[in-house]
């Protein structure tokens, strides 16, 4: 058994941690490294003099730490065009050698834990530089006024945010006595304690061993024993659900128990109001649930299937031969899932639950426990605040196809000292193209992705809407619509997409189209909307159906729209009747208001970004579009006194533009957008918008971090590379549209 304590007091005597301004352990920033292979991304801390001489930090390094990039200041700025010549000399300085960019997608603070517990249970190495600054992250995401955790960074305290990053502050090593502990303790046992927990975090405690199995609801594995044509069928669930299952139902049929050590002995007689610990009836508790974290309550048909499930088919009817039947079905999903994404999953759930498994299946030394030791840590990320957990392995895709069309739009195509750049951001799009299906992708129930591109890598390999539209949009810039060189030189080289994979592209997209004329994110939607009546999510919801997004909807049919102009030829028929459909849900989609609710950017500043521009390439704008008018109009009865937009994450919960207190820079720059996209005819509009984007950037050509903007159900992600090319974008599209002129006057 690995002792971590004692590897980490070691770390600490050897002079490696200093104290923040909290009195907490603190890394020394300057000896950590991003590791970039081939794309994929790690954080590296560098524990000799020896290392730290033969690997210099980078500026990269040092932009999402938070340190001092050291790059020069510009002089002062008045115009837009100066403003986006800043920016993309400092964006351009962030590019890593793969060709792609630092990707922290960071903010549901429910999946960390499952990271921690999953190395800490299978007594994998959790290294020390990591466990001080996941405790420094954790505790500074602390809600300072109850003591608690959220589920994600801005929500409001709640049971299973408590109880999970409690427990993972004290696995790495916090005292019980910290006074920040005894309040978030206090907190959780006014809930009820662990017992009144959501059933993810009873899974992840139970596994702990620090919970009894008795008080999760079931697991059921035998869901993948039910004929295809079932509706209920997993396949046709959401696929982070579907996902999930095939690694959380072997674990929990195989009611693996972590064998215990001083720490879990502790927390066993601290998450719980009911002591001692033996005496508590689990079973009893296995309904309980802390109010604060009933957001979407169990339907009654759910609530009386784990009944019977519990009461009857496991007691009476579960025999061996089906429970090993539904074993093996669920390892074999699990199995297809780690050969397909090299192991990395689709999200950190799968990953941590399927380290377990291949631990129970294989052993503690076999390929999978190795594989998935190694790439688990991938999810991790640095932040000057500590370090977080990204929802995936990272989105090196989706941030370098947003950062090509942002420099091509300020005019980078043309500056010799950026075309380097770009001719790299090209060959890691080209590198990064899916370039084949998935082995057996109708047993493990997979999209067809040849052509399109992931979030992060082709190496964890799960095609994406919108990752697919960008990346082709953005090719489409630099092989088509500016002809980049893409022969700069001997080490700045790439090599043309054939028009036969951007085909391909256009082809995977017009697959993912459902019969709404709407995009989901990851699939086609195989399933009935009535599948959401079997939803279980508790503190989050929307996780059984396949939903349908204006964002990925407007990207999609952006994308083909763009291709056909170049390419008329293709499928001229397919591509006519998926725009013309798309088209039709965007406008289906707009609400009485005028506004576009959007679920993966905040929130309709988001998805009227994207829908105008969807409107815009279909020949529809503000002056002869009533749709696009009153998308318009929405957007510019949102402007704030200071010329900027600012939407609250509560947006997403409320269905309606909820004004943050301050404006935000990455809004203005997607309200921005749209009205550009729009053609919207005040110019003076824009034009204060553009100055408030001015006057917030800084003297190396950056932005700060403001509010989270991206979203994830009701909850938000950090996407760090957002601030630095949507207001670079806007600035260039200004400037396109209605020149360059001096717009700093009076700062």
């Amino acid at each position: 058994m690995v002792d971590h304590v004692k590897e980490w007091a070691a770390f600490s005597a050897h002079g490696h941690t200093s104290r923040d301004e909290n009195g907490d352990e603190k890394t020394d920033y300057t000896r950590w490294r991003i590791l970039d292979d081939e794309g994929r991304q790690e954080w590296r801390y560098l524990e000799t003099d020896d290392e730290l001489e033969k690997w210099p930090q980078h500026v990269y390094d040092k932009h999402y730490l938070g340190l001092d990039t050291g790059l020069p200041d510009f002089p002062k700025i008045q115009t837009p065009l100066e403003a986006a010549q800043a920016a993309s000399s400092f964006l351009s300085q962030l590019q890593l050698p793969s060709g792609s960019w630092g990707s922290e997608s960071a903010g549901p603070l429910m999946l960390l834990p499952c990271a921690i517990i999953g190395l800490y249970v299978t007594n994998s190495p959790i290294p020390p530089a990591y466990a001080v600054e996941i405790k420094r992250y954790l505790f500074s995401r602390q809600r300072s006024e109850d003591g608690g955790w959220g589920w994600h960074v801005e929500g409001e305290s709640s049971a299973v945010g408590t109880v999970l990053n409690y427990t993972v502050v004290r696995l790495l090593g916090a005292s019980p006595d910290d006074p920040r502990l005894v309040r978030a303790r206090a907190l959780l046992h006014s809930y009820g304690g662990a017992t009144h927990a959501p059933g993810i975090a009873k899974f992840w405690l139970s596994a702990l061993g620090v919970m009894k199995w008795e008080c999760v609801n079931p697991f059921l594995p035998e869901f993948w024993l039910a004929p295809e044509s079932d509706p209920t069928h997993p396949s046709k669930w959401y696929i982070q659900t579907r996902t999930n299952l095939a690694s959380l139902s072997y674990v929990w049929s195989k009611k693996f128990v972590y064998a215990g050590d001083a720490v879990t002995r502790q927390l066993r007689s601290e998450l719980y109001t009911q002591q001692p610990y033996e005496s508590i009836d689990f079973a009893a508790h296995r309904t309980s649930l802390a109010e604060v974290d009933n957001i979407w309550p169990k339907w009654w048909f759910v609530r009386m299937m784990n009944w019977v499930t519990v009461n009857l088919y496991i007691p009476y009817i579960r025999g061996g031969d089906t429970v090993a039947k539904a074993e093996q079905k669920a390892w074999e999903m699990l199995e297809y899932e780690d050969k397909n994404s090299e192991y990395i999953g689709l999200s950190v759930i799968s990953n941590a639950a399927n380290l377990i498994a291949c631990m129970i299946h294989d052993g503690e030394d076999s390929e999978g426990v190795r594989m998935h030791r190694k790439v688990l840590l991938r999810h991790f990320w640095m932040t000057a605040d500590g370090m977080a957990c990204n929802v995936s392995d990272g989105t090196q895709s989706w941030d370098t196809a947003l950062a090509v069309q942002a420099l091509a739009a300020a005019g980078a195509v043309e500056q010799t000292v950026h075309q380097p750049t770009l001719a790299r951001a090209h060959a890691f799009l080209e590198d990064h193209q899916l370039r084949e299906n998935v082995p057996d992708q109708d047993k493990c129930y997979r999209q067809h992705r040849k052509g399109g591109w992931p979030w992060s890598t082709r190496h964890q390999g799960y095609v994406i809407s919108e990752c697919a539209a960008e990346a082709l949009k953005a090719v489409l810039d630099l092989q088509e619509v500016y002809r980049l060189n893409l022969d700069i030189s001997s080490s700045e080289r790439s090599t043309k997409i054939p028009t036969e994979r951007l085909q391909d592209c256009v082809d995977c997209l017009l697959r993912l189209q459902n019969d709404t004329g709407g995009f989901g994110i990851w699939d086609k939607r195989k399933g009935s909307h009535k599948l959401s009546w079997l939803e279980m999510g508790e503190f989050a919801g929307k996780s059984m159906v396949t939903l349908d997004f204006v964002e990925c909807t407007a990207e999609a049919i952006s994308a083909i729209t763009c291709f056909s102009k170049f390419h008329p030829e293709y499928r001229p028929n397919e591509v006519k009747d998926a725009r013309e459909r798309g088209i039709a849900f965007i406008k289906q989609s707009q609400h009485s208001s005028g506004g576009w609710y959007a679920q993966w950017g905040i929130c309709f500043s988001y998805g009227g970004m994207f829908a105008l521009e969807a409107l815009a390439l279909a020949g529809e704008t503000y002056s002869n579009s009533d749709s696009s008018r009153r998308g318009c109009d929405f957007l510019v009865s949102k402007q704030k006194e200071d010329g900027g937009w600012g939407e609250s994450f509560l947006s997403l919960r409320e269905n309606d533009w909820i004004q943050h207190e301050k404006s935000q820079v990455i809004q203005t720059a997607w309200a921005c957008l749209g009205l550009i996209h729009a053609k919207y005819p005040n110019k003076e509009t824009i034009k204060r918008g553009i100055q408030l984007i001015m006057s917030r950037q800084q003297s190396k050509g950056q932005w700060l971090q403001e509010q989270p903007e991206g979203g994830i159900e009701y909850g938000v992600m950090t996407f760090a590379n957002y601030k630095l090319f949507w207001p670079l974008r806007a600035l260039g599209e200004y400037v396109r549209i209605h020149g360059n002129e001096e717009l700093r006057d009076g700062d």
